[in-house]
């Protein structure tokens, strides 16, 4: 059986636990990384430079290492964090190497590239589009309609999430992006925060449409808890499905992945089949909850799922 080539959409902790997941599978991997960051050592890092928010970036490059002592050795380095009382505190070494390369480097993607080739990484880290971003959404709150702007404030609002837009608007997408889209045999996005992480991909036109056109099986892995799910919380699995639909109607999955949680309830089991079918796609529900974490996927848990859903899509 072939290993798939797989597009990974996403970023943060839910992107790495996917890729992290993927590499048993497949070496064929390219992460599109969510770059509206504005918070900790990536949000001071941009204040000072005009520069992608490396955090996700880093961590998504620390997923993919190579799995030999160089590979982890250099993945655990990238991620070490300076505690001091001075500027240092708090900044990962691995944002701190993005940075010194994005500044003087013309091109980011080349010092991702060189970041990628020090690390041994299995596949490729790219950035959702040409240059960083910011996200601004609008909730409601007791009637009373507020827009925040930057995604530590958006993850911190109260309020029913209403709507979302990048700035500045429609990005450009890098065209390496496009490429691996094209040539995807798999596609996954998420889980990870919804609002900041998942959804910004869909607001970048080009992706888009690649994303519509491509003929790739495509995969959306919702979040654990419909109820504990930071930015988007109180929000049932059905209301995550409707947020990707809104944002782009014309995009269809081939599976969206459940944790057994979601679906406990046997009236909301029946909901987000339908939902599921009427689009054309398969529900898939599995326990993918870690054990010693109520929101944290287990990394062993979903590369069984990936084996599982190879199993039906590819032929040898």
């Amino acid at each position: 059986m072939s290993a798939p080539h797989v597009v990974a959409l996403g970023g943060g902790h839910g992107l790495f636990a996917t890729l992290t997941s993927l590499r048993s599978l497949t070496s064929e991997i390219t992460a599109i990384v969510t770059v509206a960051d504005n918070g900790g050592s990536s949000g001071r890092l941009r204040e000072e430079f005009p520069i992608f928010p490396p955090g996700d970036l880093r961590m998504a490059l620390a997923a993919l290492c190579a799995d030999d002592e160089w590979g982890r050795s250099w993945a655990e380095i990238m991620q070490y964090r300076f505690t001091s009382d001075g500027a240092l505190n708090g900044h990962a070494v691995g944002n701190l190497l993005l940075a010194a390369l994005w500044d003087r480097d013309e091109d980011p993607v080349e010092g991702l590239d060189r970041v990628g080739a020090l690390l041994k990484v299995i596949g490729r880290v790219l950035p959702m589009a040409g240059e960083p971003l910011d996200i601004q959404a609008t909730f409601l709150d007791n009637g009373e309609k507020k827009t925040v702007r930057g995604q530590k404030e958006v993850a911190t609002t109260i309020g029913r999430f209403e709507s979302l837009q990048l700035i500045p608007e429609n990005p450009k997408a890098r065209p390496e992006a496009l490429t691996a889209i094209a040539q995807a045999d798999w596609i996954t996005m998420g889980p990870g925060s919804w609002i900041s992480s998942v959804l910004p991909h869909l607001l970048v036109p080009e992706q888009v449409t690649a994303l519509v056109n491509s003929p790739a099986k495509k995969i959306l892995l919702l979040n654990l808890d419909d109820v504990e799910s930071g930015e988007f919380s109180g929000r049932s699995a059905l209301d995550h499905i409707a947020a990707v639909q809104k944002l782009a109607p014309q995009l269809r999955f081939d599976f969206i992945v459940a944790d057994s949680s979601l679906v406990s309830d046997p009236q909301a089991a029946t909901l987000l089949e339908d939902k599921v079918s009427t689009q054309g796609g398969e529900l898939i529900v599995q326990d993918l909850r870690l054990e010693s974490s109520a929101n944290h996927h287990d990394t062993k848990k979903l590369a069984s799922l990936f084996a599982h859903i190879a199993g039906k899509t590819l032929v040898g």
